[in-house]
């Protein structure tokens, strides 16, 4: 995997936590919070209509039953086919 170095401008608070923080961390804590803010996009287009179950699964990058799981815990109903309850059933 290639890497790039980027800039930042974080309140300094935030610095001072995170500077002492190894690049692993940093790094996980980035991969982690795309992820979450691309499955948070994906629910609300989903929520408003704005494209179906799978379409949202695929802009997050989750499978659906990963995602049903995260709509369950925001209050959404996804929808549910055969597929996605044996995903959930062989968990």
């Amino acid at each position: 995997m290639s890497s790039e170095a980027i800039t930042l401008t974080i309140p300094g608070s935030l610095a001072q936590e995170l500077n002492t923080a190894s690049q692993q961390f940093l790094t996980d804590l980035l991969e982690r919070g795309l992820r979450g803010l691309k499955i948070e996009r994906a629910l609300a287009r989903y929520a408003q209509k704005g494209m179906t179950f799978g379409a949202a699964a695929d802009e997050a990058g989750v499978s659906q039953s990963e995602l049903s799981r995260h709509a369950y815990a925001r209050g959404l109903e996804p929808p549910y086919s055969a597929k996605t309850v044996a995903e959930e059933v062989n968990r």
